[in-house]
């Protein structure tokens, strides 16, 4: 063993000589595709910058603060109002205890990616050199956000928004011929389904009428504001839509059915469970053949508990780090779902993407019943999200998929994320996708040929998301 090698180091994640190969050789330098993030696209817009690298991590990363909280830390330094140079005093105190923590990783891959310290490890002793040589760079003029993404090698990115938005800050990107990547909408019309939450509804569909223009008093009348917005994001160069929910819903429920439980939440009356999931089941069946009739790729993003912690959620609002793995069932309800789009011919390419690893060789298996022999990895297992992207999620992810599917169709990782520095996710999946499949060979259980091998790992890594999504020439 060299124990001069840094931590972060260039074999980091790879075993043997034919993961060292595979990735050197066939991976690390391709570009990067991230179809779906959560950037605001305000911020590329303006090509922001930051002033410190507290800011740029900690200022909306609720993985830090999570673990931040469970090492005693207290909130001041994770939402609160402490200065910027303590709260990262109180991040690097708390590395030490990241060890086996994904966080761990990822914190040390950025600062040797962007910021080349790899010839120390985080802690409280070296936090003072470490934020004073980051903000050093940060000053520079390359550290801009559309400079990360450059540094990067980023070529597309999906940004998540909804259907009220008005994507004015798409349009100024795409407009700004200086600026070479490619910065797509991503259609997400979760609040379509808050039926259940009159409230929010009601509010919502206000915005929905003035992006729209139309008077929504029917559901005919919402499935046309719908239309003219899935329209709109189609004009300014939309590919994906995605749905964040707890569950897929397909219980029977016909369009007049639907209209009457609309007709009753539009009045002010409260909806039972049961309708709210036959609302839900009509408005997911009916979003995903507007994606169909444009080609789009549907993304369904489901499992997660939001905002868990009462307490915290009137104190500090939602999506601060209180969620986590739920277990509805979902494997009957997804079932009819995907037959019926298949039975109407209106089956989207489809990403389908698990939050509890116990589905994994459920989705695995699902995705085989409804390819068509004519789009290449049409249904797709999405990769390990949230909770479960890190190197046990994404090699259990990997794993499913190859028992069960065609690994050599993935159409890859992604960031999920905020941050402009969480594009070495993209090279963690890539190291660990080239460690498995090297150790593979190694072990005789794949043929000694790097040549082959190697041309599906570019593939994974970006080739198959290229040619799946509709990016370019279009």
């Amino acid at each position: 063993m060299n124990n001069s090698r840094p931590f972060i180091h260039e074999d980091f994640l790879l075993d043997t000589p034919a993961a060292r190969e595979l990735y050197h050789r066939h991976a690390a330098d391709l570009p990067i595709i991230d179809y779906h993030c959560h950037l605001p696209p305000k911020e590329i817009a303006d090509d922001i910058r930051w002033e410190n690298i507290a800011t740029l991590w900690l200022g909306g990363d609720h993985y830090k603060w999570r673990t931040m909280r469970t090492a005693g830390i207290n909130e001041r330094f994770c939402t609160g109002d402490a200065p910027h140079w303590e709260k990262f005093e109180q991040y690097a105190a708390t590395m030490p205890k990241l060890l086996r923590n994904p966080l761990y990783h990822w914190s040390h891959i950025e600062l040797a990616r962007y910021f080349g310290i790899s010839d120390r490890l985080l802690n409280p002793e070296t936090a003072r050199g470490i934020y004073d040589h980051c903000n050093t760079l940060l000053a520079q003029p390359d550290f801009s956000c559309r400079g990360l993404m450059k540094k990067s090698k980023v070529e597309v990115v999906c940004t998540t928004d909804d259907p009220v938005d008005s994507l004015e800050h798409h349009a100024a990107i795409a407009a700004d011929a200086s600026f070479d990547i490619q910065v797509r909408p991503t259609w997400r019309p979760d609040k379509t389904l808050i039926i259940d939450q009159p409230a929010a509804f009601a509010a919502w569909l206000e915005l929905l009428e003035k992006a729209s223009g139309i008077s929504i008093s029917t559901l005919s009348n919402l499935m046309q504001a719908l239309q003219n917005r899935h329209d709109f994001f189609a004009s300014r160069g939309c590919r994906l839509s995605d749905r964040g929910v707890d569950t897929v819903w397909a219980e029977d429920c016909t369009e007049s059915e639907a209209a009457a439980i609309f007709a009753k939440a539009r009045a002010g009356g409260a909806v039972t469970h049961d309708e709210a999931a036959r609302y839900k089941s009509h408005l997911l069946h009916e979003l995903a053949v507007m994606d169909a009739a444009k080609g789009w790729t549907m993304q369904i993003h489901y499992g997660a508990i939001r905002n868990n912690n009462s307490r915290m959620k009137k104190l500090l609002g939602a999506d601060c780090g209180f969620d986590s793995i739920g277990d509805l069932p979902v494997a009957a309800a997804l079932a009819k779902h995907l037959d019926r789009l298949d039975l109407a011919g209106s089956l989207p390419k489809t990403i389908i993407y698990n939050l509890n690893p116990r589905d994994n060789e459920l989705i695995a298996a699902m995705l085989g019943n409804f390819q068509d022999g004519i789009t290449a990895g049409k249904i797709q297992f999405g990769s390990g999200w949230w909770f479960l992207d890190q190197l046990d999620g994404m090699t259990r992810q990997i794993e499913s998929l190859s028992q069960l599917g065609l690994l050599s169709q993935f159409v890859g990782m992604l960031t999920d994320s905020r941050s402009f520095l969480s594009y070495t996710r993209h090279e963690y999946f890539r190291r660990l996708l080239c460690n498995i499949l090297g150790n593979d060979i190694e072990r005789g259980l794949l043929p000694n040929d790097l040549a082959l091998v190697g041309n599906m790992v570019a593939d994974i890594s970006y080739r198959n998301a290229r040619n799946y999504f509709g990016f370019y020439g279009n």
